[in-house]
């Protein structure tokens, strides 16, 4: 099944299915991490239930539908922050129809790199998720038409992936990231700029207040960030597309020039983002010793964890005036096509399940404190990070993720480590920005 003109842990890029090429299991790459549902103590194997109670082949669910029994499905995803509720539900589905639900993951940072590498060497998951855009483009002879899920036509309008005319990507949520922030030690309302923003950081670090704070991590060290300067742009993709061409630099570019500053002011004036983990970042803010932090509202959770008790918000980065968030899918679930056929039914019945019972839905709401994406769906137990990005979302107050359509894996295998750099030398903004320049042009013609 190779479809890579290289070994696909290096980024190779996609064939037809004729060729094969032999490449690291992702099984092997991810065996310390594996997560198994559905054995032992944990659920259902060779037809029993967790009480050890003989499972018969078919059985009724919580709702009142008929499901068969028996097989199993493989699902490797990349939200970290929901494997052990995903875990819960898995044991759940494994209670209700006897299919045994085996959950994968890996590391944030070489997820797709292993993921690739899985479902060129034949040994892909039978679900997984991509970020809609690049990733699932470039992904696309994988992907299977999902279509014919009983709610594919209640997804709200511009959530589902759709390629080539099929439904192939199945959106968890939508999700939205800036400035998230303390209302006892900032006020919002004054940072309608990168120049107030500034003077805001200068005043903290004075102050002995870390006014903002990034993490090491490479989505949150550079990318989140730098969709904001594209984003803003009169026509992001077009605007996008001349970068990758050669045609804009980004050094000539207002938007890019104040996010330069940005990167600089950061550096002199809080704590180094490449000597901090995201986990530290949000333990700092919960603790009141950050004013703010660029994240998006799936922290909540951890400074909930943190037993955070001001009242926080969230708000635009706010390059050329910016007042909009960075509102989008982060990320979708996709069936292999590749699988044999009785595995990719199994597949789409689990998540027929998990988008249609009652248990799926309060798993999604309740549990993932996902914001609802499907019509009929709804949620009254959104955070107040959550609720801004819901609101932002109906509002259409929201930028794009241009980020979305970055060559795939360019955060990883170049952005980051430009960012580590700059964070860790005397790099002038200028030269920061010519250097992202031409990796991005570079990515771009592979």
């Amino acid at each position: 099944m190779g479809k890579f003109t290289q070994d696909a842990a290096e980024g190779g890029t996609i064939m037809g299915k004729r060729k094969k090429y032999t490449l690291l299991s992702l099984t092997a790459v991810m065996a310390a991490c594996v997560c198994l549902v559905g054995c032992g103590d944990n659920g259902v194997t060779e037809g029993r239930t967790e009480d050890g109670e003989q499972v018969s082949s078919e059985s009724t669910d919580s709702d009142g539908g008929a499901f068969k029994k028996g097989g199993k499905i493989t699902v490797f995803q990349s939200k970290t922050e929901i494997m052990e509720d995903l875990a819960a539900l898995a044991r759940e589905y494994t209670k209700e129809t006897g299919v045994e639900v085996e959950l994968q993951e890996t590391t944030g940072d070489s997820y797709f790199s292993d993921l690739k590498t899985g479902l060129a060497n034949g040994d892909g998951p039978t679900i997984f998720s991509l970020q809609p855009g690049a990733e699932s483009r470039e992904m696309s002879d994988y992907l299977e038409d999902l279509k014919d899920l009983s709610f594919a036509d209640k997804i709200l309008e511009g959530m589902a992936d759709t390629i080539a005319g099929k439904t192939v990507g199945i959106p968890y949520t939508v999700e939205g990231f800036g400035l998230v922030y303390n209302a006892n030690l900032v006020e919002v309302s004054g940072l309608t700029s990168t120049d107030a923003l500034a003077d805001y950081l200068e005043d903290s670090s004075s102050k002995g207040v870390n006014g903002l704070g990034l993490s090491q991590e490479d989505y949150f060290l550079i990318a989140h960030i730098l969709n904001t300067p594209f984003a803003v742009q009169k026509d992001p993709d077009t605007y996008l597309q001349k970068v990758f061409g050669g045609q804009e630099r980004l050094v000539k570019n207002k938007a890019f020039k104040e996010f330069g500053r940005l990167m600089e002011e950061i550096r002199e004036n809080c704590t180094n983002p490449a000597e901090i983990t995201y986990e530290s970042s949000c333990e700092e803010f919960a603790a009141g010793r950050t004013a703010m932090i660029h994240q998006g509202n799936w922290c909540y959770s951890m400074l909930a964890g943190y037993n955070a008790d001001f009242d926080m918000g969230i708000t635009a980065v706010p390059i050329r005036g910016n007042s909009r968030l960075s509102v989008s899918v982060p990320a979708a679930w996709y069936v292999n096509m590749d699988a044999p056929d009785d595995e990719k039914a199994l597949a789409k019945d689990f998540l027929e399940w998990m988008y249609t019972s009652k248990t799926g839905e309060t798993y999604l709401m309740d549990k993932f404190k996902f914001i609802p994406v499907i019509e009929g769906m709804t949620s009254e137990n959104l955070d107040p990070v959550s609720q801004s990005v819901a609101d932002a979302a109906a509002s259409g107050n929201t930028i794009p993720w241009v980020m979305s359509d970055w060559p795939a894996g360019i955060v990883t295998t170049d952005l980051a480590p430009l960012a580590k750099e700059f964070f860790t030398t005397d790099m002038s903004g200028k030269k920061f920005l010519n250097k992202l320049n031409d990796a991005f042009v570079s990515a771009a013609q592979y």
